[in-house]
């Protein structure tokens, strides 16, 4: 679905990112770890074309992303930014319908609006579906943006940092109805995050970065190591699980 060829980035004379070879397959959730600074959102922003120019490339479908229009990549690619988007006064429920703009044409409101519908429910927004979207709360607003991507129903998914307004319930709830996603539809999903413990219950591959590069890739128990931990993030911590549930618990810092 998703394909990255030796992806390099600079801003000026520094390098956010350094060769990054990667691949996510349709119907797959990896989850994008690192520390900030790191090239998280640099990465998801090359992908989606919103940064440039890069060297390397990537591919859609096989195809390369750069030779796409907008409303032909919007049709592939959906796209929720950090701090919960847009705070335009629009209601909520068209600004998730606004995730149809890609796939509307004449008859097709009807259908629209039962997707529309559906996502509203299953992210439980129905409270919120006529107030406008600058009145929420950030958290609120990151649900709305959630939806809107869901509705979109591209073949994949770019989320950056979609949980970091969240409740711990909502948190849950918002990544499972991700994974659900990915399942049913076959929709490839990359989700910046640095909730570690979170992505390891939820993503089914981590990648790991660290100042631009690709440090470690694979299922959660290959690169949620002590030793990856310190050299990335700097700090001692405890990695384990209990009955099958991941967890991560930071204990130092590195002198």
């Amino acid at each position: 679905m998703l394909g990255l060829d030796s992806l390099h980035f600079h801003h000026g004379a520094r390098e956010l990112l350094a060769g990054i070879d990667l691949k996510v397959a349709a119907g797959e959730v990896v989850a994008l770890l690192g520390p900030n600074g790191a090239g998280k959102s640099t990465l998801l922003r090359c992908i989606n074309q919103t940064a440039g120019p890069y060297r390397g490339q990537v591919t859609l479908h096989g195809r390369d992303a750069a030779t796409l229009g907008r409303r032909e990549l919007a049709r592939l690619v959906s796209w929720v930014p950090q701090q919960g988007g847009s705070s335009m006064a629009l209601r909520v429920v068209d600004m998730v319908l606004l995730g149809r703009s890609p796939h509307r044409r004449p008859g097709s409101g009807h259908r629209d609006m039962q997707i529309v519908s559906d996502i509203i429910d299953r992210l439980q927004l129905q409270d919120l579906a006529t107030r406008a979207v600058d009145q929420l709360s950030g958290g609120e607003r990151q649900r709305v943006m959630l939806a809107r991507a869901i509705a979109q129903e591209s073949s994949l998914m770019l989320l950056d940092e979609p949980t970091s307004d969240l409740d711990l319930r909502h948190q849950l709830e918002a990544m499972a109805v991700v994974r659900a996603t990915a399942r049913e539809r076959g929709t490839a999903a990359l989700v910046a995050i640095h909730d570690l413990a979170l992505a390891a219950r939820l993503a089914d591959r981590l990648v790991l970065l660290s100042n631009g590069r690709l440090h470690a890739e694979g299922p959660w128990q290959q690169v949620l190591t002590a030793d990856n931990l310190r050299a990335v993030y700097g700090v001692d911590a405890i990695v384990g699980s209990d009955d099958g549930m991941p967890y991560v618990i930071p204990v130092a810092g590195r002198r």
